[in-house]
Protein backbone atom coordinates (compact mmCIF):
# COMPACT_ATOMS: atom_id res chain seq x y z
CA UNK A 1 0.00 0.00 0.00
CA UNK A 2 1.55 3.46 -0.71
CA UNK A 3 3.12 5.70 1.83
CA UNK A 4 0.22 8.30 1.68
CA UNK A 5 -2.87 6.25 1.79
CA UNK A 6 -1.64 4.38 4.66
CA UNK A 7 -0.90 8.05 6.89
CA UNK A 8 -3.98 8.61 5.21
CA UNK A 9 -5.81 5.50 7.10
CA UNK A 10 -4.11 6.02 10.40
CA UNK A 11 -4.11 9.76 10.85
CA UNK A 12 -5.98 10.77 14.31
CA UNK A 13 -9.06 12.37 13.00
CA UNK A 14 -8.84 14.85 15.99
CA UNK A 15 -5.31 15.79 15.05
CA UNK A 16 -5.11 18.75 12.04
CA UNK A 17 -2.97 17.69 8.97
CA UNK A 18 0.04 20.01 8.94
CA UNK A 19 -0.57 21.46 5.51
CA UNK A 20 1.93 23.85 3.58
CA UNK A 21 0.70 26.34 1.32
CA UNK A 22 2.71 26.27 -2.31
CA UNK A 23 2.01 29.59 -4.07
CA UNK A 24 3.40 29.46 -7.93
CA UNK A 25 4.03 32.88 -9.29
CA UNK A 26 6.42 32.41 -11.93
CA UNK A 27 4.55 32.89 -15.04
CA UNK A 28 5.20 35.18 -17.81
CA UNK A 29 2.38 37.11 -17.73
CA UNK A 30 2.18 37.27 -21.18
CA UNK A 31 -1.65 37.65 -21.85
CA UNK A 32 -1.47 40.49 -19.04
CA UNK A 33 0.91 42.69 -21.62
CA UNK A 34 4.20 41.95 -20.39
CA UNK A 35 3.40 43.23 -16.83
CA UNK A 36 3.88 41.03 -13.77
CA UNK A 37 0.11 40.35 -12.86
CA UNK A 38 1.16 39.41 -9.16
CA UNK A 39 2.81 42.78 -8.60
CA UNK A 40 0.20 45.10 -10.05
CA UNK A 41 -2.08 46.92 -7.68
CA UNK A 42 -5.08 45.85 -6.46
CA UNK A 43 -6.97 47.82 -4.12
CA UNK A 44 -4.02 49.83 -3.08
CA UNK A 45 -1.69 46.71 -2.47
CA UNK A 46 -0.25 44.34 -4.99
CA UNK A 47 -2.29 41.36 -5.86
CA UNK A 48 0.14 38.81 -4.30
CA UNK A 49 -0.18 40.38 -1.10
CA UNK A 50 -3.82 40.10 -1.37
CA UNK A 51 -3.00 35.65 -1.96
CA UNK A 52 -0.55 35.99 1.25
CA UNK A 53 -2.77 37.29 3.16
CA UNK A 54 -5.41 34.69 2.65
CA UNK A 55 -3.24 32.02 2.97
CA UNK A 56 -1.53 33.28 6.08
CA UNK A 57 -4.93 34.04 7.62
CA UNK A 58 -5.89 30.26 7.41
CA UNK A 59 -5.52 28.72 10.75
CA UNK A 60 -5.44 25.24 8.71
CA UNK A 61 -1.85 26.13 7.25
CA UNK A 62 1.15 26.07 8.86
CA UNK A 63 3.72 27.77 6.63
CA UNK A 64 3.84 28.71 2.91
CA UNK A 65 6.36 28.93 0.12
CA UNK A 66 6.17 30.98 -2.55
CA UNK A 67 7.68 29.97 -6.24
CA UNK A 68 8.29 32.74 -8.69
CA UNK A 69 11.23 33.82 -11.62
CA UNK A 70 14.97 34.39 -10.31
CA UNK A 71 14.22 38.23 -11.37
CA UNK A 72 11.39 38.54 -9.44
CA UNK A 73 13.43 36.98 -6.27
CA UNK A 74 14.37 40.53 -4.71
CA UNK A 75 10.80 42.22 -5.07
CA UNK A 76 8.57 39.20 -3.94
CA UNK A 77 11.13 38.68 -1.01
CA UNK A 78 11.07 42.21 0.08
CA UNK A 79 6.84 42.07 -0.77
CA UNK A 80 6.65 39.46 2.07
CA UNK A 81 8.48 41.08 4.44
CA UNK A 82 6.59 44.05 3.96
CA UNK A 83 3.40 42.35 4.12
CA UNK A 84 4.18 40.76 8.13
CA UNK A 85 3.24 37.50 7.18
CA UNK A 86 3.82 34.97 9.55
CA UNK A 87 3.91 31.73 7.91
CA UNK A 88 6.09 32.43 4.76
CA UNK A 89 8.95 30.20 5.24
CA UNK A 90 10.73 31.00 1.86
CA UNK A 91 10.74 32.19 -1.31
CA UNK A 92 12.28 30.06 -4.15
CA UNK A 93 13.22 30.06 -7.91
CA UNK A 94 11.04 27.80 -10.23
CA UNK A 95 11.65 26.33 -13.04
CA UNK A 96 10.65 25.93 -16.76
CA UNK A 97 7.53 24.93 -16.54
CA UNK A 98 4.45 25.36 -13.79
CA UNK A 99 4.91 21.87 -12.75
CA UNK A 100 8.79 22.06 -12.54
CA UNK A 101 7.45 25.11 -9.90
CA UNK A 102 5.53 23.61 -7.79
CA UNK A 103 8.14 20.69 -7.61
CA UNK A 104 10.87 22.82 -6.48
CA UNK A 105 7.94 24.52 -4.30
CA UNK A 106 6.75 21.40 -2.54
CA UNK A 107 10.62 20.36 -2.16
CA UNK A 108 11.01 23.14 0.01
CA UNK A 109 8.43 22.46 2.61
CA UNK A 110 8.93 21.01 5.90
CA UNK A 111 9.00 17.60 6.81
CA UNK A 112 6.11 17.28 8.99
CA UNK A 113 4.02 18.45 5.97
CA UNK A 114 1.15 15.87 5.24
CA UNK A 115 -0.58 18.06 3.28
CA UNK A 116 0.20 20.65 0.24
CA UNK A 117 -2.21 23.07 -0.81
CA UNK A 118 -1.15 23.98 -4.43
CA UNK A 119 -2.75 27.93 -4.67
CA UNK A 120 -2.15 30.36 -7.71
CA UNK A 121 -0.45 33.22 -6.99
CA UNK A 122 -2.84 35.61 -9.30
CA UNK A 123 -5.92 34.42 -6.99
CA UNK A 124 -5.99 36.86 -4.91
CA UNK A 125 -10.13 37.09 -3.66
CA UNK A 126 -9.70 33.43 -2.42
CA UNK A 127 -12.20 33.12 1.03
CA UNK A 128 -11.38 31.68 4.15
CA UNK A 129 -14.23 29.21 3.72
CA UNK A 130 -13.00 28.02 0.15
CA UNK A 131 -10.23 27.37 2.18
CA UNK A 132 -10.89 25.59 4.84
CA UNK A 133 -13.26 23.30 3.35
CA UNK A 134 -10.62 22.02 0.45
CA UNK A 135 -8.33 21.60 3.08
CA UNK A 136 -10.65 19.25 5.34
CA UNK A 137 -11.87 17.23 2.07
CA UNK A 138 -8.04 16.68 1.03
CA UNK A 139 -7.15 15.29 4.74
CA UNK A 140 -9.69 12.98 4.42
CA UNK A 141 -9.25 11.72 0.77
CA UNK A 142 -6.12 12.52 -0.46
CA UNK A 143 -6.81 14.94 -3.14
CA UNK A 144 -8.97 17.68 -3.17
CA UNK A 145 -10.28 21.11 -5.35
CA UNK A 146 -12.79 23.77 -5.36
CA UNK A 147 -14.95 24.49 -8.47
CA UNK A 148 -17.63 26.10 -9.31
CA UNK A 149 -20.41 25.10 -11.97
CA UNK A 150 -19.96 26.18 -15.41
CA UNK A 151 -22.43 29.22 -16.49
CA UNK A 152 -22.11 29.66 -20.22
CA UNK A 153 -22.86 26.52 -22.60
CA UNK A 154 -19.67 24.63 -23.98
CA UNK A 155 -19.47 23.44 -27.50
CA UNK A 156 -16.58 21.18 -28.56
CA UNK A 157 -15.11 22.25 -31.48
CA UNK A 158 -12.60 21.50 -34.29
CA UNK A 159 -11.75 24.04 -36.78
CA UNK A 160 -13.88 26.19 -36.02
CA UNK A 161 -16.92 23.77 -36.31
CA UNK A 162 -19.07 22.21 -33.22
CA UNK A 163 -18.70 18.64 -33.08
CA UNK A 164 -20.73 18.24 -29.38
CA UNK A 165 -22.28 20.24 -26.60
CA UNK A 166 -21.54 18.76 -23.45
CA UNK A 167 -24.00 18.27 -20.58
CA UNK A 168 -23.34 21.49 -18.66
CA UNK A 169 -24.66 20.13 -15.73
CA UNK A 170 -21.42 17.69 -15.83
CA UNK A 171 -19.03 20.56 -15.88
CA UNK A 172 -17.26 22.83 -13.30
CA UNK A 173 -14.64 25.02 -14.12
CA UNK A 174 -11.47 23.80 -11.15
CA UNK A 175 -10.10 26.21 -8.72
CA UNK A 176 -6.73 26.84 -6.45
CA UNK A 177 -6.21 26.16 -3.90
CA UNK A 178 -5.92 22.40 -5.11
CA UNK A 179 -4.93 19.83 -2.01
CA UNK A 180 -2.93 16.75 -1.65
CA UNK A 181 -1.26 14.55 0.59
CA UNK A 182 2.18 15.62 0.12
CA UNK A 183 3.85 12.38 -0.84
CA UNK A 184 1.09 11.84 -3.62
CA UNK A 185 1.46 15.15 -5.30
CA UNK A 186 5.38 14.72 -5.23
CA UNK A 187 5.45 11.18 -6.92
CA UNK A 188 2.70 12.12 -9.22
CA UNK A 189 4.44 15.60 -10.46
CA UNK A 190 7.89 14.00 -10.32
CA UNK A 191 6.34 11.04 -12.77
CA UNK A 192 4.93 13.51 -14.80
CA UNK A 193 7.80 15.83 -15.20
CA UNK A 194 9.87 12.13 -16.13
CA UNK A 195 7.72 10.89 -18.68
CA UNK A 196 6.95 14.64 -19.84
CA UNK A 197 3.67 14.48 -19.80
CA UNK A 198 1.29 17.96 -20.24
CA UNK A 199 -0.62 18.93 -17.26
CA UNK A 200 -3.21 21.70 -17.47
CA UNK A 201 -3.42 21.89 -13.58
CA UNK A 202 -2.23 20.25 -10.05
CA UNK A 203 -4.81 17.50 -10.23
CA UNK A 204 -3.75 16.53 -13.97
CA UNK A 205 -0.92 14.66 -11.98
CA UNK A 206 -2.80 13.06 -9.59
CA UNK A 207 -5.90 11.70 -11.90
CA UNK A 208 -3.28 10.26 -14.62
CA UNK A 209 -2.14 7.79 -11.60
CA UNK A 210 -5.28 6.65 -11.16
CA UNK A 211 -6.27 8.95 -7.94
CA UNK A 212 -9.99 10.17 -7.41
CA UNK A 213 -10.01 13.91 -6.97
CA UNK A 214 -12.87 15.41 -4.76
CA UNK A 215 -14.20 18.76 -5.44
CA UNK A 216 -15.67 20.98 -3.09
CA UNK A 217 -17.26 24.31 -2.84
CA UNK A 218 -15.73 27.03 -5.11
CA UNK A 219 -16.52 30.32 -5.23
CA UNK A 220 -17.26 33.14 -8.29
CA UNK A 221 -14.97 35.72 -7.09
CA UNK A 222 -12.23 33.35 -6.82
CA UNK A 223 -11.06 34.20 -10.19
CA UNK A 224 -7.62 33.99 -11.23
CA UNK A 225 -6.01 36.96 -12.79
CA UNK A 226 -4.97 36.14 -16.23
CA UNK A 227 -5.92 39.78 -18.66
CA UNK A 228 -6.43 43.50 -18.47
CA UNK A 229 -10.03 42.94 -17.78
CA UNK A 230 -9.95 40.50 -14.78
CA UNK A 231 -8.00 42.74 -12.72
CA UNK A 232 -10.87 45.75 -13.18
CA UNK A 233 -13.82 42.61 -12.50
CA UNK A 234 -11.17 41.92 -9.38
CA UNK A 235 -11.42 45.44 -8.60
CA UNK A 236 -14.98 45.44 -8.41
CA UNK A 237 -15.44 42.27 -6.51
CA UNK A 238 -13.11 43.46 -3.88
CA UNK A 239 -14.54 46.87 -3.64
CA UNK A 240 -18.08 44.57 -3.48
CA UNK A 241 -16.95 42.19 -0.72
CA UNK A 242 -15.65 44.92 1.54
CA UNK A 243 -19.18 46.63 1.68
CA UNK A 244 -20.57 43.45 2.97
Amino acid sequence: MAEWLKRLLKRNREQQAFCTAVVPAAGSSTRMGGQDKILLTLGDVPVLMHTLRALDSCPRIQEIVVVTREDLIVPISQLCREGGFTKIKSVVVGGASRAESVLRGIREASEEAELIAIHDGARPLVSQAVLDEVIRKAEECGAAAPAVPVKDTIKQAVGGIVERTPDRSELFAVQTPQVFDGALIRGALAKALEEGAALTDDCSAVERIGMKVSLTGGDYTNLKITTPEDLVLAEALLEWREKL
